[in-house]
């Protein structure tokens, strides 16, 4: 048997229609998943109004009796996670403030979140380093020095490390670039729902529920802002959270605007036009930013793919003729 897998691993004919069948099913479920895609939105909107029942009960037990519990938007953590991760401290050397706020700011809330993150950064390259190993000196037969093949190994042991960490920053440059472009329409609702009397707690809630339908990440923010504005005693902290858990420049701006709207009793309505009007003007020089780098970028596909295709189109019939006449 394990005679047969060195042999099916080691040819590259079969290696080959593994990574076709692997591409086909890829294709099948991109396809597919969208069609079976569950209502996200309103997941993530209920989860934000437990969020807010258990700030409401919180809030309500440290003002009578002097304690507050801990919320979250998360279940708790995992049995094994969390005796894994008590185990051996990977809290004091694994977990920093960084990564803490990185967390944050993809979406990943709660103790699970930061336990999950600490179990794979142990596991991930243990696991990878003897996958490596055993594929190395057990199934492929690579004629390579003893430590060009420990190399190989230590090499998928540090993809293993940065795996966690480039995973959660592909999930923030996600949300954040979803919260970007919903952003400037955010700012509109808001300034009309403030125009029109409503208190920034019922702005918050009313865009939150209609922005959803471009970005489910901004109208989850937009719930939680909701729920601190509601229930914390420093409105301020809940606009500095708001700017925290997002990382982007236009909502820290928003967040400023409205921190010192509300200090020095200036017009909000004003300062969100400002604001949204400057939103727009930063989307439309970033779209004309990647339209004016996309020449460059399509001049070496050109000279490698289209330009030896229009050679031997327009060069073959010559061809052809000059060999009929001779």
């Amino acid at each position: 048997m394990i005679d047969l897998l060195i042999e099916k691993f080691s040819d590259t004919q079969f290696l080959f229609s593994v990574a076709v069948a692997i591409a086909c099913a890829a294709t099948v479920l991109t396809i597919g998943l969208p069609l079976l895609e569950t209502d996200t939105l309103n997941r993530r909107m209920k989860a934000a109004a437990v969020e807010r029942e258990r700030i409401r009960a919180r809030e309500r037990e440290r003002l009578n009796a002097g304690a507050s519990n801990r919320a979250t938007l998360r279940q708790e953590p995992k049995a094994y996670m969390k005796q894994i991760v008590e185990s051996f401290s990977l809290s004091k050397w694994l977990g920093t403030e960084q990564a803490k706020e990185q967390l944050t700011m993809a979406g990943f809330r709660g103790p699970q979140a930061e336990i999950a993150f600490l179990f794979f950064r142990l596991v991930s390259p243990i696991a990878l380093f003897l996958f490596a190993l055993f594929y190395i000196f057990v199934i492929l037969d690579w004629d390579a020095p003893l430590s060009m093949k420990l190399g190989g190994a230590i090499f998928a042991a540090y993809l293993g490390i940065k795996g966690p960490e480039l995973y959660i920053r592909s999930t923030i440059q996600k949300r954040q670039q979803s919260m970007r472009r919903a952003f400037p329409d955010a700012l509109d609702l808001l300034l009309i729902c403030v125009e029109s009397g409503s208190s920034i707690e019922q702005a918050f809630r009313k865009v939150g529920q209609e922005i959803g339908t471009q970005s489910v990440p901004l109208a989850e923010e937009f719930a939680l802002a909701t729920a601190e504005l509601s229930y914390l005693q420093d409105r301020r902290t809940a606009l500095d959270n708001l700017g925290k858990r997002t990382g982007v420049e236009s909502i820290q701006q928003i967040a400023t605007v409205l921190i010192q709207s509300e200090k020095y009793g200036t017009p909000l309505g004003q300062a969100l036009r400002v604001v949204s009007q400057e939103s727009r003007d930063q989307r439309m020089m970033e779209a004309e930013k990647k339209a004016a780098a996309l020449p460059p970028k399509l001049t070496v596909p050109m000279i490698i793919f289209f330009l030896p295709v229009l050679f031997a189109v327009i060069m073959t019939p010559a061809i052809i003729q000059i060999m009929a006449i001779q």
